[in-house]
């Protein structure tokens, strides 16, 4: 045992039986201090202050720093020296003292860093590393990284497959759209939007599991995996927070700010932001009339300008070691503004008929907010045997008006003026239980349910301007109302030794769907039970290498925007509109995944087979030059992919991240009359690197390229993109600056082609390049955790 840890044993003994809750005598002695970090000048919480006497070298009493670095002891002797110790800081021993008074103030002392122990601690602490199980991966964090002070983001960049830019956007085996859940439940502390991901720290993280084919515990909904970040359920105490301050070209400003404070008893997080920010697109389309050789082209500039707040405030509660209570919310406010310029131009066989311009001016305030309450009970017979209940539940809301004006320039006099208003109002709620027991070493048993509960209203009005008044334009005007309820009930078995293990499981989901036009009276009502079975099993060699094969019917259920009819009247040459009479697509996904190390690499593979039936694709139709796009159920699709992804690091200052995904379709289906039925493929590649520069300085570049497919009535483009970070860590973390350019040659697009008998479409869209910086300032305990405004 080192001398530290001995000092400190005896310092808390000496705490224990102190006599300080006695009336202090006339004769003794009070010494004071505050101790700050050498090179930061922040305050050292918890170091151990131990007064020993000067003749045997014995410790005669001592205490501890409190969260501001100050200390106070009292001693009845005068023949002393003080030793102010702290692991990973240089020992400072203080011999002279004067006392006046019956006080010694030792004023402010600095310690300075022992980077020798440091290192020491690194080399021989626990080291992160990987354990696969039967449907999933778990990271356990070593001290490695727990001992580092850094943010949630930056363990989840040190996950196999998980990747985190430098911006806070996560993706899994290279695509985005993963689900982030705390202790296996959504929670408000998962909210990418919000960031809120920055109160936590790594010392607060027991695991994190890679679920890439989800068993019958999770929503049959899909998802591009789920990243289950597990706490620890005693956390050391102290505090941490940071502040940040960010801008950007376009306008992309925001400063925001997290506090975290931890007790024996409770866990407090609050985390809160404002900024501005722009999101300008150029667009271009064209409609091509081939029975008449009529054309409209359009081009113009998009802006979504918006003001925004929002704050998180919540709390973990330790009733007992068995039982945590967590209580937590977040609202936010939004004020946009969306400007837009479109120019038009009309042909038909004698050449330019008409020419205008389409001014938008949009105004809209968003409230929204989320609440959260868990319970977790561990039953004492094993801390794996788990009961936990939650509650979720969301708000949005959106008051819009929107102001269109056409203004002819040439040809043709189409001057009109037309404007909308919209009432939009969604309540989400989502109700859990999951119990959780292993029967024994081998055995385990899980079973729960969850409720969900979708409410939305949209009220839409458009008018038209009709002899000097606005008048109500009926046949666009309407009231939608979606209303959907998913019960699901789950139970799965698991057998697992060290070497082989398999796991089942079936999940019971009914759905209860209504939508309602209430001007019409157009109701649709679908009530469905489905069964989703679930299939899992892995073979391990060793610490380095595994198989695992999983089975899982997947479902995907249509979005409030794939269902409600209406729509913006941005472009009215070229419409989408949703399909009330949507049906829900189903899934079966067989996947086989290899997972292995090879020394400083780790690597995994996967072949996969997926059958859609029902699939759910944006039809285009034409009518009187107009485009309409709707989503309609066409047929099916039979893929077979093979991805393989991998992250190598073969020097501490670089590391490697690269995925390749190849996937071949059979698309068989028909629509009105018209048949669907054609095959193809696609590809997609990402290469990242991170590389340690000389100062602390982090240079990431990531670049990816997503291949052109064909789609059932055209085809849509591919396109190559490349995005830049650097970031400079000052005073070991304490302050971290960051820079970042997205899409570093304004190669990413959006092109689409529709290719039918009688027309042509052409949907062009492309946001550009974005610049950003930002500084953040990390106090207490970890590092700057960057808050960079909150993500749509």
């Amino acid at each position: 045992m080192t001398a530290f840890f001995k000092k400190t044993i005896y310092v808390l003994c000496c705490l224990a039986t102190s006599p300080f809750v006695n009336a202090q005598q006339e004769n003794d002695i009070t010494i004071t201090g505050t101790l700050i970090e050498e090179e930061t000048l922040q305050s050292v919480p918890y170091a151990t202050i131990a007064l020993n006497d000067k003749n045997t070298n014995k410790t005669i009493t001592g205490t501890t720093s409190n969260d501001e670095g100050k200390f106070s002891l009292v001693t009845s002797i005068s023949n002393f020296y003080i030793e102010i110790s702290f692991m990973g800081y240089k020992t400072e021993t203080i011999a002279d003292v004067s006392v006046s008074n019956g006080k010694v103030d030792l004023g402010t002392i600095k310690l300075a860093p022992d980077n020798q122990a440091l290192d020491e601690i690194v080399v021989t602490g626990e080291v992160s590393k990987t354990v696969f199980k039967l449907d999933k991966r778990v990271f356990n964090v070593g001290k490695d990284i727990s001992s580092t002070g850094a943010s949630a983001l930056e363990v989840l960049n040190n996950v196999p497959s998980v990747n985190v830019n430098i911006e806070g956007a996560i993706s899994l085996r290279g695509s985005s759209g993963v689900q982030i859940l705390i202790n296996g439940k959504p929670s408000v502390l998962a909210d990418q939007s919000s960031n809120a991901l920055g109160t936590i720290t790594a010392d607060m993280i027991e695991s994190i599991e890679v679920i890439t084919n989800p068993s019958a515990k999770y929503e049959a909904s899909g998802t591009s995996g789920i990243l289950n970040i597990i706490l620890k359920k005693e956390d050391k105490e102290g505090w941490n927070g940071s502040i940040s301050i960010n801008t950007g070209i376009p306008d992309n400003h925001s400063i925001g700010g997290s506090l975290n404070r931890r007790t024996e008893k409770f866990n407090l997080f609050t985390q809160f932001g404002v900024g501005y920010r722009s999101l300008p697109e150029d667009t271009e389309a064209i409609n091509r009339n081939l029975t008449n050789n009529e054309t409209i082209f359009s081009n113009g500039e998009e802006f979504r300008n918006e003001t925004f707040f929002n704050i998180t405030l919540g709390t973990d509660y330790h009733l007992n070691e068995n039982n945590v209570f967590t209580l937590s919310g977040n609202f936010a406010y939004e004020i946009e503004d969306q400007p837009s310029e479109t120019n038009f131009s009309f042909f038909n066989t004698n050449g330019l008929f008409s020419r205008w311009i389409r001014n938008e001016t949009t105004e809209a305030t968003n409230p929204k907010w989320q609440y959260e309450f868990n319970w977790k009970k561990i039953f004492e017979n094993n801390e794996d045997h788990t009961l936990q209940v939650s509650a979720l539940g969301r708000f949005f809301g959106k008051d819009q008006s929107s102001q269109f004006t056409d203004t002819t320039l040439e040809g043709n006099d189409v001057d009109s003026n037309q404007r909308t208003a919209t009432n939009f109002q969604q309540a989400d709620y989502t109700f859990k239980v999951d119990y959780v027991n292993p029967l024994s070493k081998e055995y385990t048993i899980e079973t729960g349910a969850q409720y969900v509960i979708n409410d939305v209203s949209n009220d839409f009005e458009v008018q038209d301007f009709v002899d000097g008044d606005y008048m109500t334009n009926e046949d666009l005007t309407n009231n939608f109302e979606w209303n959907q309820k998913v019960l699901g009930v789950y139970a799965t078995g698991a057998y697992e030794n060290n070497s082989w293990g398999i796991k089942a499981g079936l999940r019971i989901e009914h759905t209860a769907l209504n939508t309602l036009l209430t001007n019409t009276n157009e109701a649709n009502s679908q009530n469905f039970s489905n069964l989703f079975p679930t299939l899992h099993t892995s073979y391990k060699t060793g610490e380095n290498f595994s198989l695992q094969a999983g089975y899982s019917k997947r479902i995907f259920r249509p979005r409030l925007w794939d269902l409600n009819p209406f729509f913006n009247i941005r472009n009215n040459f070229n419409i989408r509109v949703g399909n009330p009479d949507l049906q829900p697509e189903f899934t079966n996904s067989y996947e086989l995944t290899s997972i292995y190390k090879i020394g400083k690499a780790s690597l995994s593979s996967s072949l996969y087979h997926r059958y859609t039936t029902d699939v759910v694709e944006r039809v285009s139709t034409f009518n009187d030059n107009v485009t309409l796009t709707t989503p309609q159920n066409i047929g099916t699709n039979s893929s077979i992919g093979f991805e393989t992804n991998g992250k190598y690091s073969p020097a501490k200052w670089l590391t490697l991240t690269g995925d390749f995904n190849l996937n071949y379709f059979d698309r068989q289906g028909t629509f009105e009359a018209q048949v669907f039925d054609f095959t193809g493929s696609q590809w997609s590649t990402q290469l990242g690197s991170k590389i340690g520069l000389p100062a602390d300085i982090d240079l990431e570049l990531t670049g990816s390229y997503r291949s052109g497919f064909e789609t059932v009535q055209g085809e849509q483009s591919g396109f190559a993109f490349m995005d830049l970070g650097l970031r400079k860590k000052i005073f070991k973390g304490k302050i971290v600056t960051n820079l970042g350019i997205r899409d570093v040659f304004s190669s990413r697009i959006q092109e689409r082609f529709v290719n039918q008998p009688t027309f042509e479409t052409y949907d062009f869209g492309q946001r550009g390049r974005f610049f950003t910086f930002g500084i953040s300032y990390g106090f207490g305990k970890g590092e700057a955790m960057t808050y960079s405004g909150r993500r749509r």
